[in-house]
């Protein structure tokens, strides 16, 4: 459950507070809490405060915390800064860390990383691309993906999330999954179908 939030796109985004209170998520039934953090933004001390204190309330209910890093528009995406971005996140306290790919040093994020590590599914892109990153963050490392638009703005989000498992806990090739995706695609259509999908697949550890 993402539990920071507060500003628009019109507007500073590392300027967060804590959201959601944490009984709220214990009713839930939340698997984990989320709170973004902005290593390097004009706001990062007031992102840390929110980390700290999700994860300091989470554990007293045994709901641990996700710790996502957050990229403004003036912070760059490479693995230096990924890298040390998704370390102090985990030094702080947070149980696993969400995080970018990039494709040149990956594995230096995520040996760096004392827990498992997540990546963001970021921007929309084409199916087959989209199984490619995830084929590719997690033969280096990754725990994981959390993808959102990639799966719910697909044609067939329902296909989608089978394809990405597939590439996740299967190690099935991106081309493979994506012929399963296409397959899949074509039989819920046949059948007059019109599921929509949620996404977050991690490896069984």
């Amino acid at each position: 459950m993402r539990c920071s939030g507060g500003q628009s796109i019109l507007k500073e985004l590392s300027n967060e507070l804590v959201a959601v209170d944490l009984e709220d998520a214990a009713r839930m039934n939340a698997s984990a809490m989320a709170v973004q953090v902005y290593i390097g933004g004009e706001y990062e001390h007031q992102s840390i405060r929110n980390l700290v204190t999700v994860i300091n309330s989470g554990n007293r209910f045994g709901i641990p915390t996700l710790g996502v890093n957050g990229v403004g528009k003036d912070l760059v995406r490479d693995a230096r800064y990924l890298g040390l971005a998704a370390r102090i996140v985990a030094e702080l306290g947070a149980h696993f860390v969400k995080t970018y790919f990039v494709e040149s040093g990956f594995e230096r994020v995520v040996a760096g990383c004392p827990v498992p590590i997540v990546v963001a599914g970021g921007k929309k892109l084409p199916e087959l691309e989209a199984l490619g990153m995830a084929y590719k963050a997690v033969n280096q490392g990754a725990a994981g993906v959390d993808m959102g638009r990639n799966i719910f703005q697909s044609e067939a989000p329902v296909a989608m999330i089978q394809a990405v498992r597939a590439v996740v806990h299967q190690n099935e090739t991106p081309e493979k999954a994506f012929e399963l995706y296409k397959s899949l695609k074509s039989e819920r259509h046949t059948r007059g179908e019109d599921l929509q999908a949620n996404a977050f697949v991690s490896l069984p550890r």
